[in-house]
């Protein structure tokens, strides 16, 4: 029997996060190995496990699988939360890149100067509710049904659960005009996998602070 996936990553949510809550959701155990010092990283890339010298990189399967979309989508895949054909994962690839979007303008606001951070967090607050946000509520409308594509929890209802407690952070009240949206995350939130990811205790990582910033600052020279 294979052994858990190990996920190589730092010791805190970055573009492994997602990698985190998807592997949480389908059930799936999994173990990390922290890189808390330049050090770590280095030695992964000496050891050539690291195909563009970039992490995340998990191990799965008997692969060292690197590059963030990647490693999603054979997760997805392999658990069955990809949709049942191609227009579905067509679907889910939309919905699965907006969210991503959405993400990354918040993953990267602690790493931002003061007066940058103020003028990006309005502006993703702006982005969640014109952009993002209207999007997934209209389509939960349109379709009526629980789940964003196939009435079937897939990779798209997981990552727009990640999306929608990230912005929530940044703004508590953000979807105050998206009552559907609002439902959704009770209903996802209480499905028993993504509920125990959700417990304190659990391989969730809290939000990036300046203790934070300041080692991925040196383990990766920026």
């Amino acid at each position: 029997m294979a052994g858990k996936p190990k996920l190589h990553y730092t010791k805190g949510r970055g573009k492994m996060e997602s990698i985190r809550w998807l592997l949480a959701a389908a059930g799936v155990e999994f173990e990390e190995e922290f890189i808390e010092t330049k050090e770590d990283l280095e030695k992964l890339r000496n050891d050539g496990v690291l195909m563009f010298q970039q992490v995340p990189m998990v191990e799965i399967d008997g692969m060292k699988m690197v590059q963030t979309r990647a490693i999603l989508s054979y997760i997805a895949a392999k658990y069955n939360l990809y949709g049942k054909d191609l227009k579905e994962r067509a679907w889910i690839d939309m919905y699965v890149e907006g969210t991503t979007d959405l993400m990354g303008m918040i993953m990267y606001l602690p790493f931002q100067s003061a007066d940058t951070k103020e003028k990006n967090l309005a502006l993703i607050i702006e982005r969640a509710t014109t952009r993002y946000f209207p999007v997934y509520e209209k389509a939960l409308k349109d379709h009526g049904h629980d789940y964003l594509v196939g009435n079937k929890l897939s990779w798209a209802d997981i990552h727009l659960l990640e999306a929608i407690l990230m912005a929530e952070e940044c703004k508590p009240d953000i979807l105050s005009a998206f009552p559907l949206l609002q439902a959704f995350k009770g209903r996802t939130s209480n499905i028993p996998t993504i509920k125990k990811f959700l417990q304190p205790g659990s391989q969730r990582k809290p939000p990036t602070d300046e203790k934070f910033v300041a080692i991925v600052r040196k383990i990766f020279n920026i």
